[in-house]
């Protein structure tokens, strides 16, 4: 008798000890799996005060039964329903005897033979793996995706079937088939994307995974958003820029990168002002940490122009320090990024010159274009640079458009660059090719020749010819300033075409030129103003003409208020026409808010001052 009372007492024991170690996996309402262990509150011993049998049996139920849960008590048995799928984890080695289940949960003592039996269970489930492998979905893998699916709608279509963590790989999935399309195709699978009934549904599982999802996924999928032209203005986009900001210290290298890149491309708002300040605190901690010169680029290119001038200061010095490790496209792309932060640096502008010149060949047309209005933005003028693009483009003329050469003549032009081989040979291709020229090239083709004033000693009548025929064949199209243009193009080039000068002096087109808004009609005291409309009313002896002209300060010669030669030829043409010039300056102006440029506005237009401060200068010039 105290052997069987040893026996079942020491199978007790271990018995007590699989219920200790058993395992709950709880399935997370967002579709995937986290496993817990838990430890059942409850004292074996206590169940020797009480029947066996029955203590027993409520022990066994309480691991094996799905629903149910029978715990003993002093009081006798007490119920409890849970949700959650039990699994138990059985060590062989623990039990020397056989021990089994019955469909009932009741434990049998076998005695046949010392050999083991596995445990059955009433349920089809008899191992952990398989019920992970039930339970816990695979995460889609978004280039997988972007493979199988062939539109946004089929990633939709996917995700709506079987939901799957993170939601970010669906989005990053979309945006990269997107780039596969046209332009034309891309705008429709947009339409289609936001009408799909599972959109709303997505952008629901990524607010909330959006604390939780790794911060790679997070911004790389925030990008796939922008690119999609997801609105900035939503709920789902407003909430990613919130959780951002508060992960923001989680961003390695490569996320600040991405980070950059986006918001370089959104609009200014107040979560977006927030996390482009909460970045550039970030760089200005990290900028020596930064290892990669594309990332350090970027960053500079997304501070903004109203970033501190020392963290602009402190980036250049980075910049100069990697100067050793810049590749072509790096030196490139250097220009741009300037720009981009309004940081005028001289060194760099001048190392990444040279590298550009010494690998000018193969320069993509996009790149030179950058590369020059980037150099018209920073105001940084660098002949042997300018020279360089030139004669690359003059030594590979034939390989460019007629169109991009014309763009670049327009830049140089904007520095006051004659680039002379170039410009002759586009003279000739003009000459030979009249057909492939519009009316507006026409126009852009006159103002660079007559204002860098340039001639060819054999071909210059023949191109002069082939200009006025151009805008000839097309002269009853022709806008009125576009033809007011014109003609004072050829003027200062001498050339004189009878049917463009006479088409320009009819009067609707000179009363078109002269109904602008660059003129107000008033009263002799100025003190009324009429509209266009009554002035056929008012006696013409009593209406006073004003012209109000905006000026730049290189309009006026260094330090005075004297116009210069072009500004002072349009004040005394308006006089001798009947105007009264009142001169506005740019500078003044563009500091002022909205009301009080008003009133600065009114000031000046209204004061007998302003006239006679004009008729001054004006008379000066004379």
């Amino acid at each position: 008798m105290n052997i069987k009372a040893g026996c079942f007492f020491w199978n007790f024991r271990q018995f007590s000890t699989l219920v200790l170690t058993s395992r709950t996996v709880r399935l997370d309402p967002l579709r995937f799996c986290r496993s817990k262990i838990v430890y059942p509150n409850w004292n074996p011993r206590n169940l020797l005060l009480n029947d066996l049998d029955n203590g027993m049996q409520s022990s066994v139920r309480y691991l094996f039964q799905d629903v149910l849960l029978s715990k003993s008590g002093d009081d006798g048995l007490q119920t409890k329903r849970l949700s959650t799928v039990p699994v138990l984890t059985v060590d062989r080695s623990l039990c020397p005897r056989r021990l089994s289940f019955d469909s009932k949960y009741s434990v049998s003592d076998a005695t046949s033979d010392n050999e083991l039996k596995k445990i059955n269970f009433h349920h089809e489930v008899s191992n952990e793996d398989l019920l992970t492998k039930e339970t816990k979905p695979t995460p889609v893998n978004y280039r997988k995706l972007a493979q199988v699916c062939n539109s946004l709608s089929d990633v939709l279509d996917t995700f709506s079937k079987a939901p799957t963590f993170p939601s970010s790989n669906y989005f990053s999935a979309m945006w990269t088939i997107a780039k596969r399309m046209s332009v034309d195709q891309e705008r429709f699978e947009k339409q289609l994307m936001f009408n799909h009934p599972a959109f709303s549904q997505l952008c629901e599982h990524m607010m909330r995974e959006a604390k939780i999802m790794r911060c790679d996924d997070l911004l790389f999928s925030f990008h796939a958003m922008v690119k999609l032209g997801i609105p900035q203005n939503t709920l789902l986009m407003q909430t990613l820029l919130r959780v951002i900001q508060g992960r923001i210290n989680e961003c390695d290298e490569k996320c600040l990168s991405v980070l950059s890149t986006v918001l370089e491309a959104m609009e200014p708002c107040k979560n977006v002002d927030v996390l482009r300040a909460g970045l550039r605190i970030l760089v200005d901690q990290q900028v020596w940490k930064i290892e990669h010169v594309f990332t350090l680029q970027t960053m500079m290119k997304c501070i903004g122009k109203d970033a501190p001038v020392a963290l602009k200061r402190k980036l250049e010095m980075k910049a100069l320090k990697e100067l050793g490790r810049f590749s072509i496209l790096n030196s490139q792309r250097m220009f741009e990024v300037l720009a981009a932060m309004n940081h005028r640096s001289i060194i760099l502008l001048n190392e990444c010159s040279k590298m550009v010149m010494d690998n000018i060949h193969g320069c993509p047309f996009k790149i030179l274009v950058s590369i020059l209005q980037s150099c018209k933005d920073l105001r940084y003028r660098n002949v042997d640079l300018f020279k360089g693009i030139a004669d690359y483009v003059a030594t590979t003329f034939d390989i460019w458009k007629l169109k991009q050469v014309l763009f670049l003549l327009i830049l140089f032009e904007n520095f006051g660059f004659r680039p002379i081989e170039l410009m002759d040979l586009f003279m000739k291709k003009v000459v030979n090719e009249p057909k492939s020229l519009n009316m507006k090239s026409v126009v852009s083709i006159l103002h660079v020749y007559s204002s860098l004033n340039h001639f060819h000693q054999c071909q210059n009548k023949e191109f002069l010819d082939v200009m006025a025929s151009a805008l000839t064949s097309c002269l009853h199209q022709i806008p009125s300033e576009n033809l007011l243009n014109a003609v004072c193009s050829f003027c200062l080039m001498n050339h004189f075409p009878l049917a463009l000068v006479n088409q320009l002096l009819q009067k609707d087109i000179i009363s078109e030129l002269l109904m602008s808004d660059f003129e107000i009609r008033m009263d002799t005291n100025r003190s009324q103003l009429f509209p266009f409309s009554d002035t056929d009313v008012v006696s013409s002896a009593d209406i006073q003409r004003v012209a109000v002209l905006c000026v730049p300060g290189s309009a006026y010669c260094l330090d005075s208020v004297h116009p210069r030669g072009f500004l002072a030829m349009k004040i005394r043409h308006l006089t001798v026409m009947g105007f009264h010039v009142i001169l506005v300056n740019n500078w003044a102006i563009e500091k002022l808010e909205m009301e009080d440029a008003v009133t600065f506005l009114k000031t000046k237009i209204y004061s007998t001052e302003a006239l006679l401060t004009a008729d001054v200068n004006v008379q000066g010039t004379c």
